[in-house]
């Protein structure tokens, strides 16, 4: 004899038995509701016919059950009237009035030209009325709704059926309850396409404000771009011109003066290790310190290194004289930063171009700007100014720094049309003049 089976083995015949009442189709053959809605609106005539469709398969009831004894024969000419009934449907979103109106005059022409089958409701009206209170506009929906009430109200009283009052009562609630529902569904597609409008709108500004951020952040990177190149410039050419005119006296220094040489040895190594230093301070805001922080900047040089600066150009074949006027009051960093960018750059174009003997260095405190004056005595330029390419970047980073605090530059011969003149006014902020 053989064991019954146990309960590990007949738990898939089971569970083939639950099944084989329920098909379920996988998933990717499942299609969603937003797929089928998005069809849909894409392709209205479709949805149109299947309502068209689906009105069809409910009027033909009647023809496709037995009929009782008694009751108006379903004929093929009945049948082929009320689908004439349910013709005009199909161009329902196109023109709701039109098709209003013929179902209503198929619905004259079945009453007085055949006895067939009656319907339970009036299906094609109800549709027809339904799509008018959607889709048409104000005046005319109201109107046509109203003289459809009064021409089902005259129906019903002209057939004169014993239960009229009954008759007459469920058709108005029903053409009622149509409009309504039209209405309504007006209403929802109308806020829905606002909340879509909304929608756009704000992606649609957002993306705008997207764009000009990151415009913006291009320009602010430019900027920066801009300035570490300015300041590199002007750090670099002032400590490779010192450097080069104090190597180029050192060996001449050594054979006359070896004090001197090892002066200029000094200066040499001096103007090397602050220019180290200004790049590691000026480049150390691009890096990131280990907890992912930016590094924090140094403070700018400001009018308070002048001294120190003017003391580090000056040589014994250069004599550099510094000043300061008016009444002095503490300046902003950027301001003070700019200033000092300003005599720097004035001083490095001295040293590499001028062959000048002295240098003058002046600053002013005017009651709402500092005027920055650098005179030497050196070879000026040959038409008495200096414009266009002829500037060069040096002087052309000078007037950028001036213009970026509302100043100015003039530079030219210098008085008596010897040497050459470079004189700055930076304006001061409201707090810096109030101080």
């Amino acid at each position: 004899m053989t064991a019954p089976p146990g309960p590990r083995a007949t738990a898939p015949l089971r569970a083939r038995v639950r099944l084989r009442g329920r098909v379920r189709l996988p998933a990717r053959f499942r299609p969603r509701a937003a797929d089928v809605g998005a069809a849909l609106r894409a392709h209205p005539w479709a949805a149109d016919a299947g309502v068209a469709l689906l009105v069809q398969l409910v009027v033909s009831v009647p023809w496709l059950i037995p009929r009782p004894p008694g009751s108006s024969p379903a004929t093929l000419l009945a049948y082929g009237l009320t689908t004439l009934t349910v013709l005009p449907l199909v161009w329902r979103r196109r023109a709701p009035l039109a098709v209003l109106v013929a179902v209503l005059c198929a619905h004259v022409l079945y009453g007085t030209a055949v006895d067939g089958p009656g319907q339970t409701l009036p299906y094609t009206s109800m549709v027809a009325l339904y799509s008018l209170a959607a889709l048409a506009p104000s005046p005319l929906r109201q109107v046509t709704g109203a003289l459809t009430l009064v021409m089902a109200a005259v129906s019903v009283a002209w057939r004169g059926r014993d239960d009229w009052l009954r008759e007459l009562l469920l058709t108005l609630v029903v053409f009622a309850a149509s409009y309504a529902f039209g209405r309504l569904t007006h209403t929802r597609q109308a806020y829905t396409r606002a909340v879509e409008e909304r929608a756009r709108a704000v992606e649609e500004r957002n993306a705008e404000l997207e764009r000009a951020n990151r415009i913006e952040a291009e320009q602010a990177a430019a900027r920066e771009r801009a300035r570490i190149a300015r300041e590199m410039h002007d750090v670099l050419s002032h400590a490779v011109s010192i450097m080069v005119v104090q190597a180029e006296a050192g060996p001449v220094a050594v054979r006359v003066a070896p004090e001197r040489a090892e002066a200029a040895f000094d200066a040499i190594s001096e103007t090397g290790r602050e220019a180290m230093t200004q790049l590691r301070q000026m480049l150390g805001v691009l890096r990131e310190s280990p907890d992912g922080s930016l590094a924090p900047r140094a403070p700018l040089p400001g009018i308070a290194e002048l001294p120190a600066l003017v003391e580090r150009v000056g040589r014994d074949d250069l004599t550099v004289t510094y000043e300061a006027s008016g009444d002095p009051r503490p300046l902003s960093a950027a301001l003070g930063a700019t200033a000092y960018r300003i005599v720097q750059e004035a001083l490095t174009n001295t040293v590499k171009h001028a062959g000048a003997r002295s240098v003058d260095v002046r600053l002013h405190y005017g009651p709402r700007d500092l005027t920055v004056t650098v005179t030497d005595d050196g070879r000026g330029p040959a038409n008495g100014r200096v414009a266009g390419p002829a500037a060069g970047h040096g002087l052309t980073g000078i007037r950028e720094r001036a213009a970026a605090h509302g100043g100015s530059v003039t530079a030219g011969a210098g008085p008596g049309s010897r040497g050459f003149r470079l004189s700055t006014v930076l304006v001061m902020s409201a707090t810096e003049v109030g101080r």
